[in-house]
């Protein structure tokens, strides 16, 4: 077990956050920005990131800049031109998005950046700000006490603290002792790479977009990483073995069979996919409380969504800035600081991950329903901001602030014969 502790650092943390992800980080900076002493427990021997390419919509990249971070951000990532979502069938465009006048709308940049440069960037925002970081730490139990919370490890060993921040992702130890839910099977399962840009030139990819390919039960992503460096991508398709009850579900097997009806930009890129892991893909229902006492559950570990809308790290590290606000408000009022950021989170995490679900069901239709999607999105206003206003604007600090969803537009309005 290692620790890394500042220079005079606290014996006794304000705050504990157990999880070392993106999550858990970006949230002891924030409240170490607030003057709290932060502790961090990571189970592994080391902070690290697994995956590749991420995506960073205005409403997040609007806080990194708060934090200060933003500039180095830029250097680390991409700010694609623009992004497009084709049929993964035929290739033809259905819709897209101008990043650059998304960016005059919300004042913000489209970033996209490797996952383990964003979670380093973190990393090092932590130790600057002074966060204790603590690795080797894995903690098998939360109880509430008189004056806050208590984690047990592995080891026996207790740690205490007047507020514990649950940031222990999808398989929460937390949220299993205070909720007591499984996790959801979409029985879809996503397989990731990030590659030269060299070896991927001759394959007709958009070297300066974000390409979303959605055919029947599968999807197909790509967009350019460091500097234009490197492509990510990212290929989702329906497990036929999941679908049949199997265990250990999604192998490779089955990677190319899911694509082999697809355009050749597609057909291409799946050779170069990673085939030694994979990602099953699975989220929660979601739930009304995610604060128990003084322990408050805080990303995958309070609202895990499905990937469509590109929201999970950041809504995570909306999460971690909202709770420090409040927490500076209220002077140090642990109560009615995670009321206030309770009040405030549950409702906007709850529409992103019903509406991850909905997308990705719209993703994957085939037939009659595929072609009324496509002419539904082949109508849109390029420049119709109406489906991304609720999400990429500014982040809600209570519930008043929290924009109107989009209407939905029902498949039977469009003609098949228009697609």
């Amino acid at each position: 077990m290692t620790a890394s502790t500042p220079p005079n650092g606290p014996r006794h943390p304000d705050v504990l956050v157990v999880g070392g992800g993106i999550g858990g980080l970006s949230t002891a900076f924030a409240l170490a920005r607030t003057g709290l002493r932060v502790r961090v427990l990571e189970r592994a021997e080391e902070f690290g990131e697994v995956g590749a390419g991420i995506q960073l919509a205005p409403n997040c990249t609007r806080i990194l800049d708060d934090y200060g971070l933003l500039d180095e951000a830029r250097t680390l990532g991409v700010i694609p031109e623009t992004m497009v979502m084709r049929d993964a069938l035929d290739a033809r465009e259905l819709t897209r998005l101008d990043l650059a006048d998304l960016e005059r709308r919300y004042g913000y940049p489209y970033l996209v950046i490797h996952r383990s440069d964003l979670h380093a960037l973190f990393l090092r925002a932590c130790r600057a700000a002074g966060v204790e970081l603590r690795t080797g730490r894995q903690v098998v139990a939360y109880e509430n006490t008189g004056a806050g919370a208590r984690i047990r490890l592995a080891d026996g060993r207790t740690e205490r603290a007047p507020l514990v921040v649950a940031a222990d992702g999808l398989h929460s130890v937390a949220r299993r002792e205070l909720v007591g839910d499984d996790v959801v099977s979409s029985r879809y399962v996503a397989y990731r790479a990030a590659v030269p840009i060299e070896q991927v030139r001759g394959n007709g990819v958009a070297e300066k977009d974000v390409v979303v390919y959605v055919g029947p039960r599968c999807h197909f992503v790509q967009y350019p990483l460091r500097g234009g460096e490197m492509l990510n991508q990212v290929a989702v398709f329906a497990s036929p073995s999941a679908e049949a009850g199997g265990t250990g579900w999604g192998g490779p097997g089955e990677l190319d069979a899911a694509f082999e009806a697809t355009c050749d930009t597609v057909r291409r890129g799946i050779p170069l996919m990673w085939r030694d892991r994979w990602w099953q893909m699975l989220d929660r229902d979601p739930v009304d409380t995610w604060v128990h006492g003084r322990i408050a559950l805080l990303g995958d570990a309070a609202h895990p969504p499905l990937q469509y809308m590109a929201q999970g790290a950041i809504m995570a590290i909306e999460d971690g800035w909202v709770l420090a606000h409040h927490l500076t408000r209220s002077a140090s009022d642990w109560d009615a600081a995670l009321a206030a950021y309770q009040a405030v989170r549950v409702e906007h995490c709850r529409r992103v991950q019903t509406t991850a679900r909905a997308w990705g069901d719209l993703w994957h239709l085939d037939g009659e329903r595929r072609l009324r999607r496509n002419a539904i999105m082949r109508a849109r206003d390029p420049y119709d901001y109406g489906f991304t206003d609720w999400v990429y604007g500014p982040t809600a600090l209570t519930p008043d602030q929290e924009p109107a969803m989009f209407t939905p537009i029902p498949l039977t309005s469009a003609s098949p014969a228009g697609a």
